[in-house]
Parts: structure tokens; C-alpha cells; sequence
């Protein structure tokens, strides 16, 4: 028994074949198996699948669009975007706390400049990181930029003077900020093409839930413990969050290293569709967030009581977590140009015929709920329709791009809007309609790109 045993053990080393089992019943049975399979010709051998599963996944052309590691990376863009856009989307809590503490002596078109510019360098430096990431992957953007967004919170929070939370919140964090965003979109992007819509809109989403939590908690902190440690116990969050998002989001592409040219930044804007689709963003963003920063102070304004308009910058945010996701599924079935001109006309519509009359707690309410649904989806769609027109190598630089034109609308927009506000006195009802006037106007010029790609025709899907 002992030599029949170690001659089966010689036999199964042998055929190097981990389908058998030493433990079966019929020992014969198997040893003529392990004979047969000696003499199978080679050529009848399968085919690798671990070679075939890379040649498959590193194509530029084969998107996985499913996958642990493709839903990893999303799980881990959740996070960063949470930290960096989610942060992007409290900043009505800051101007009304600097208009009415820290900085009560400036006026309102002046503290506006602290929120806008932030948002502005989120924007505008995709230019540099686009380009970054495209280069040499998402790992090296994404740490630089939770280094530097940790770091100017942490500064903000011993900050008393205008000039020194302008330079920590707005350039240090606001870098830092850009470094988190595009290296996360630019990295998803290459894992889904038929779904992207949708994976985008989950992603996403994470500026969302940002926006419903850290207003909440900023303002309690600040209650409970002061704004020093407000802002570094929101530091230490986000650090937490963006080190699993460092280690979960990749690109499935390898990057591929092109020298730097001033030139191919206006390539882009040569071909029409993009270019109307630049100045429809651009018009957009000069409108888009002026609810989210104005809206506290102006229902304070109308009369409602404070501890109702502190939730007013969170519903919005709540709103628009379902405007990011169940909307973007239509855009992967009718089409995201046609999805993003419906909701953003929709936005300005409302600006106008519900934000505009609205000095009550109700209809203040049901404007807020609205917007956020569809601003959730206007906001987070854009990218994707970029990818559309664009090639998968080059998805980070011209999404970079087009953001850095648009940016000038979110650098603008806010301090025209304040200025609108110290010109009537303190009243906002030039501000609403300037909101829903850009909206309006974004949507048309993004209509008039989608018209140029397929066509007049309504129900063409793109």
C-alpha cells in the first residue's frame, strides 16, 4: 500500500494537472486518466486566459465596463470626490460664516471671492493635472493633491486674517482640490464606455453626500469646539477618505508620455462641438453655484430662522445625490447631451419661476429640493460628455481643458453676483435672475453642440 500510494503521488506531480483528486474512490479510473493525458498533443492545449484577460483589459478600444477592480476604483473616486468637490459644495457655509464673524467688516461681493476662488482653482489647474495624469498616471497627482488639501485645512484652522484663509483655503486647499478631482475622472474613465453615464453619476455622487454632511458638521464643530478644530477635525476625515482613495483608484491604461505644447491646449477648442460645448459650460458654472453660496444668507434675509437655513446648503446636496445617479442612467440610454440640456434648462427654469418669488420657508424649500435634483445631474454629467467627443488617451487633458475654460465662470460668477447684491441694497432679486438667465444660456449653447454633433433631429441619441 505504502509504494502504490508514493507511485500515485509520483503520477499526480507528474501530469502537473490540479483537476484530480487524491482522495477518489476509484484509484484505476484515475491512473488511466493521468496516463491518457500524457500523450495529449500539445496543440489541443487551451489557451492562456491570464494573457488573454491582459491583452483584453490593457485595449484602449475594450472597455470592462464592470469588474472588482473597475467598482474598486469608483468606490475609491467616491472618496476623493467626497474630500474635494464635496468640500467645493459647502461653501455657502463659509460665506455666511466669515460675512457675519471672521470677516463681518468686507462686504459681501469681497467674501465671495474666498469661496469662488476656490472653486475657481478646482477648476481652472485641470489644465496642469489633466495633463499630469495623462502623462504619468493618477498615483503621483493624487498624492500631491491630498498632501496639499490636508495642509491648507489644517492652515485655514489657525487663519484670522483676510489674506491668510485666502491663501489656505483657496490656493493651498483649492490646488489640491484639482489634484483629487481629475486624476479620479480621467482613472474611471477607462473602465466603462457603456455605462459611464451611470458609473460617473455613483462617483460622483460623493460631492453630494460631501455637500449634506460637511455643512452639517462644520457648523456643529464650530458650535461645539470653535473653527480651529472645527477645521482640523475636517481634516483628519478627509485624510482618512483619501487614503483609500489613493490606494483604489488606478487607470486601466498604462500612461502614455507626450511633451508638453502650449499649442494642443486651443487644439480642442478647433473642432465646433467642443468649443460650444466649452462656452455652455462656462455660462453654466457663472450661474450654477450661486445657489449653493447665496442661498443661506438670502433666506436669512427673507426672515427664516437659523436653524432652518443652516440646512438649506445639505438639502440641496441630498437633493442632487439622487439627481447624480438615477438621471445619469438615462443619459446611458437616451443619450447624455440629451439628458444635460433637459436638466439644465430645467435648473434655470426654476431659478426663475420658484427661486425668484420665493421669501417663505416653503417654497424656498421645494426651490432647494428641485435644484439639487437637477443640478446633481447637470453638474456631474459634463464629464461624460467629453468623453463622447473625445479620444480615451487624451480623456484627462480635455476634461482638464474644458473645466479650466469653464472655471472663469465659477471665479466670476459669485462676486458679480455679490456685487448684484450691494447694488440693490441687499437684495437678491437681480441675482435670481441672473442665475436662471445663465442657466438658461448654458443649456442653449450645449444644445447648439449637440445639434452640430447628430443633427436637429430630437429623438438622435447622443
Amino acid at each position: 500500500m505504502v509504494s502504490f500510494a508514493r507511485m500515485e503521488s509520483s503520477t499526480d506531480i507528474e501530469s502537473q494537472d490540479p483537476t484530480f483528486n487524491n482522495d477518489s474512490d476509484d484509484r484505476k479510473s484515475e491512473k488511466l486518466e493521468v496516463e491518457n493525458s500524457r500523450y495529449m498533443p500539445l496543440s489541443n492545449s487551451p489557451p492562456e486566459k491570464p494573457e488573454d484577460l491582459s491583452s483584453i483589459t490593457t485595449d484602449p478600444n475594450v472597455f470592462p465596463d464592470g469588474g472588482f477592480q473597475a467598482w474598486f476604483c469608483i468606490a475609491g473616486g467616491f472618496c476623493t470626490i467626497f474630500s474635494s468637490f464635496g468640500w467645493v459644495n459647502c461653501i455657502g457655509v463659509f460665506q455666511d460664516y466669515y460675512q457675519t464673524n471672521m470677516l463681518s467688516s468686507y462686504s459681501p461681493s469681497e467674501v465671495a471671492w474666498i469661496p469662488a476662488t476656490g472653486s475657481f482653482m478646482l477648476f481652472f489647474l485641470g489644465l496642469l493635472s489633466g495633463k499630469l495624469t495623462d502623462n504619468h498616471g493618477p498615483r503621483w497627482p493624487l498624492l500631491f493633491g491630498s498632501f496639499l488639501h490636508i495642509f491648507g485645512l489644517m492652515m485655514v484652522s489657525i487663519s484670522n486674517e483676510y489674506y491668510q484663509i485666502f491663501l489656505a483655503q483657496c490656493i493651498c486647499s483649492g490646488i489640491g482640490t484639482s489634484f483629487l478631482f481629475y486624476p479620479t475622472v480621467a482613472a474611471a474613465g477607462t473602465w466603462f464606455k457603456k455605462h459611464r453615464a451611470l458609473a460617473f453619476g455613483i462617483m460622483v455622487s460623493g460631492s453630494s453626500v460631501g455637500g449634506v454632511v460637511l455643512p452639517i458638521m462644520v457648523q456643529r464643530l464650530i458650535k461645539e469646539v470653535g473653527f480651529g478644530w472645527a477645521m482640523r477635525i475636517t481634516a483628519f476625515l478627509l485624510l482618512g477618505l483619501l487614503i483609500f482613495g489613493n490606494i483604489s483608484v488606478k487607470s486601466r491604461l498604462p500612461p502614455i508620455r507626450k511633451p508638453w505644447s502650449l499649442k494642443e491646449y486651443f487644439v480642442p477648442f478647433t473642432e465646433l462641438p467642443f468649443l460650444l460645448l466649452a462656452i455652455g459650460s462656462l455660462l453654466l458654472y457663472i450661474g450654477a453655484f450661486l445657489p449653493f453660496n447665496f442661498i443661506i444668507v438670502q433666506a436669512k434675509e427673507a426672515g427664516m430662522a437659523t436653524n432652518l437655513t443652516d440646512y438649506l446648503v445639505p438639502i440641496i446636496n441630498a437633493a442632487s445625490i439622487f439627481g447624480r445617479i438615477l438621471p445619469a442612467h438615462l443619459g446611458d440610454v437616451y443619450g447624455v447631451f440629451n439628458v444635460c440640456i433637459v436638466f439644465t434648462l430645467f435648473s434655470g427654469v426654476i431659478s426663475l419661476a420658484l427661486w425668484l418669488p420665493a421669501n417663505s420657508m416653503a417654497p424656498l424649500v421645494v426651490f432647494t429640493l428641485l435644484y439639487g435634483f437637477a443640478s446633481g445631474l447637470t453638474l456631474s454629467i459634463i464629464p461624460a460628455l467629453v468623453a463622447s467627443i473625445s479620444d480615451i488617451h487624451k480623456l484627462g487633458f480635455r476634461i482638464g481643458t474644458l473645466y479650466a475654460f469653464s472655471s472663469f465662470g465659477v471665479l466670476f460668477g459669485s462676486p458679480i453676483a455679490g456685487a448684484i447684491v450691494t447694488s440693490q441694497g441687499g437684495g437678491y432679486f437681480g441675482l435670481k435672475i441672473f442665475c436662471g438667465v445663465t442657466l438658461i444660456a448654458g443649456g442653449v449653447f450645449i444644445t447648439f453642440s449637440r445639434i452640430k454633433l447628430v443633427g436637429p433631429a430630437l429623438l438622435a441619441k447622443k
